[in-house]
């Protein structure tokens, strides 16, 4: 991130823009920085201005306190503002719940994209397991066990005890903890988990929800919903393609809307 931007509360955001063409700012999900989607913002250079930053908490941004969801909205909006004042929005998995938010809000954006927002229609009996996450996640980080807070949020996603206990020993460790504060931010972020219907309702732009074809069922089925729910919404599958999407395959078809 080789440019800096202030925010409404005077929170400084570290960004980066490569390509030309219209303007696309990049928002990242849980456990990464801008960083995590210069790839992608490499795909889309040919076609599109792409905006890559540091979301507050993350990287080289600050965060200043007391977090709220309208705070990282301001953000999105002086990022608007410094790259010309008109961009459309993308967001990975809870930057997406972000994207949907700020797209809510009134945010004057001409149009959103998401890739597999993790909601869910009904917690079906896991509403204590969130609620055991969220009290676990607040007393970790009031510890500052970050460890023990990436531990938790990696468990919530379904990864096996084995591979949590091995990417400890991993180089990257070490930057999960760095960010794990900020696992806070996209707790708040996503609410109770569930689909929020009536925000969505209330979206005057165009939305492209996108899943992968090889994700499990429950997030295409909600990524089929946002879709469903905002009243000029698409649903796009990409085959082959997990929460993990790759670049060179969804870059053609963002690039595509952006551009639209």
């Amino acid at each position: 991130m080789d440019k800096k931007t202030t925010s409404h509360d005077g929170t400084r955001l570290a960004y980066g823009v490569t390509g030309r063409g219209p303007t696309v700012i990049l928002v990242s999900g849980a456990m990464s920085t801008g960083g995590t989607l210069a790839p992608l913002a490499q795909q889309l250079a040919d076609r599109c201005t792409a905006v890559v930053y540091d979301r507050r908490g993350r990287g080289a941004s600050g965060d200043t306190a007391p977090y709220a969801v309208e705070r990282e909205i301001e953000d999105l909006a002086a990022l608007i503002d410094v790259v010309g004042g008109d961009a459309v929005l993308f967001g990975v998995s809870s930057g997406g719940a972000l994207v949907l938010r700020a797209a809510a809000s009134g945010l004057p954006i001409p149009r959103a994209a998401v890739y597999e927002v993790p909601y869910a229609d009904t917690l079906e009996g896991g509403a204590e397991q969130e609620a055991a996450y969220k009290s676990s996640l607040r007393e970790a980080l009031a510890d500052g066990r970050r460890g023990d807070a990436v531990e938790l949020f990696l468990r919530l996603t379904g990864l096996g005890e084995e591979m949590i206990q091995g990417a400890r020993q991993s180089p990257m460790w070490a930057g999960m903890e760095a960010v794990a504060p900020s696992l806070a931010h996209d707790d708040t972020v996503m609410g109770d988990g569930l689909l929020p219907r009536e925000r969505l309702a209330a979206i005057s732009v165009p939305v492209l929800s996108v899943a992968g074809g090889a994700s499990p069922g429950w997030m295409r089925d909600a990524s089929r919903a946002v879709a469903e729910s905002v009243p000029q919404g698409t649903y796009r599958v990409l085959e082959g393609q997990t929460h993990m999407v790759e670049p060179q395959v969804l870059g053609p078809v963002l690039a595509e809307f952006v551009a639209a």
